[in-house]
């Protein structure tokens, strides 16, 4: 795994300067269905961000975890009666995309980094919201949302097309966002396998999982 984590970090160093980019973007590793073991070692390794998608899973790592300096970073469908629990332990969620889930993530106890997720393909149970309108509405939403801070947009780009085209419809949904919110200016996309694509966009966030964990457990 460490050998790995090298390469996916020098990788993104060298995307980012052929990019013409001054900072590298937050490398979040997705370390679900692997032991809390991975974790440790990824910390030891100078590992900061880590990110999960599957609510028990996540609260029993973040848990075990404690005292190690990690940033936790929601990544998955959620469901709205499961907000209120994820809020308790993570730092952002990244796949916020209708009014109910803001709301039960709205709250006065600290502040949540969101982000707003845009669905790339015309599957509606990938999630995220869709159309101009339904994006503009939700970040007015969470503009006025308590202990919500706005930070950009997420997406997944499809497998079956080219993530250059994807992440310019992501770039374009970025710009109607700053529209009303000019500060949340962040791009959570990239994973395993497009994340070189995702740099040249623009990304300040990559979500990346095997090509640095390996194959999930069985």
């Amino acid at each position: 795994m460490l050998d790995r984590l090298a390469d996916i970090r020098g990788r993104v160093a060298d995307a980012t300067r052929a990019a013409g980019r001054d900072t590298e973007p937050t490398l979040i590793v997705v370390t679900k269905f692997h032991p809390v073991t991975l974790v440790q070692a990824l910390a030891a390794a100078g590992v900061t961000d880590m990110g999960e998608s599957r609510h028990p899973e996540a609260r029993d790592k973040v848990a075990a975890a404690e005292g190690l300096g990690l940033r936790w970073h929601f990544i998955g469908q959620l469901q709205t009666n499961k907000a209120k629990q994820v809020r308790r332990y993570v730092d952002a969620v990244h796949s916020v995309d209708r009014p109910e889930l803001l709301n039960a993530l709205s709250s006065t106890e600290r502040q949540l980094d969101v982000f707003l997720q845009v669905n790339l393909t015309d599957d509606p149970g990938r999630g995220g919201v869709v159309g101009d309108a339904a994006l503009e509405a939700l970040t007015t939403a969470a503009l006025e949302a308590e202990g919500i801070a706005l930070r950009g947009v997420m997406a997944v780009a499809p497998l079956d097309e080219d993530p250059t085209a994807a992440f310019a419809r992501v770039i374009a949904a970025s710009e109607r966002m700053r529209a009303l919110a000019p500060h949340a200016g962040g791009l959570s996309i990239g994973m395993s396998h497009d994340y070189v694509e995702a740099i040249e966009a623009g990304a300040t966030h990559l979500r990346i999982g095997t090509a640095i964990t390996g194959n999930r457990p069985v």
